[in-house]
């Protein structure tokens, strides 16, 4: 790989962890601990939750009329979620070990810690799980579909890609039949933990 563009991979690293160590203090500034992944609050911090919590009937005759019409409509992708969930996950737990490639830890891209809050009323609770299911299921399917991109395909594009997924950064550039034809089978089998994003 071009040693700028490894130089870049490893700033936008860099970063990442960077912006990881700020977000942990910005959690101290709510009082909000994480310990053994669990969330921990202060109870005063919970008694002022409690209080900014919206009251289910309120909560609807408040809402916009309009939300509450397309509601059905946006639970309704559930199906087709679960479907896409259960399908992607044969396919991984099929696939995968005949390709050789490491399996995508579903549980790694599934987060459900918004329902522990307590300024949420149930029904904020319930959109916010969906949510998360929602696009934790595409993060996971987007990961599944890197790693199958990278064993069948690991060619960057000629054009710019909007938002690369994280092992972009290793595939062989475009029209470099040599390096194709020399690394390609080192690439697809280069599930290193060090995961790269295209700058």
């Amino acid at each position: 790989m071009n040693p700028r563009i490894s130089a870049l991979i490893e700033n936008i690293q860099a970063l990442e962890e960077e912006l990881e160590t700020e977000l942990a203090k910005h959690r101290e500034e709510f009082r909000i601990k994480l310990q053994n992944g669990k969330i921990v609050y202060a109870r005063e911090l919970l008694r002022e939750h409690r209080k900014l919590k919206a009251g289910l009937t309120r909560y609807i005759t408040k809402a916009n009329r309009l939300n509450l019409l397309t509601a059905p409509l946006i639970y309704s992708l559930i199906v087709p979620f679960a479907l896409l969930d259960l399908a992607v996950t044969l396919y991984q737990a099929v696939c995968f070990p005949v390709y050789g490639i490491p399996k995508v830890k579903r549980r790694d891209y599934m987060t459900f810690d918004r329902g522990r809050l307590a300024y949420l009323n149930l029904i904020e609770k319930l959109n916010c799980t969906y949510c998360s299911y929602g696009n934790g299921l595409l993060a996971y399917i987007r990961e599944i579909a890197a790693r199958t991109e990278q064993h069948w395909c690991p060619i960057k594009h000629a054009r710019r890609v909007k938002s690369p997924h994280s092992w972009y950064g290793r595939f062989i550039d475009f029209g470099d039949a040599e390096s194709y034809r020399r690394d390609i089978e080192k690439t697809r089998r280069n599930f290193g933990k060090e995961k790269s994003e295209q700058p």
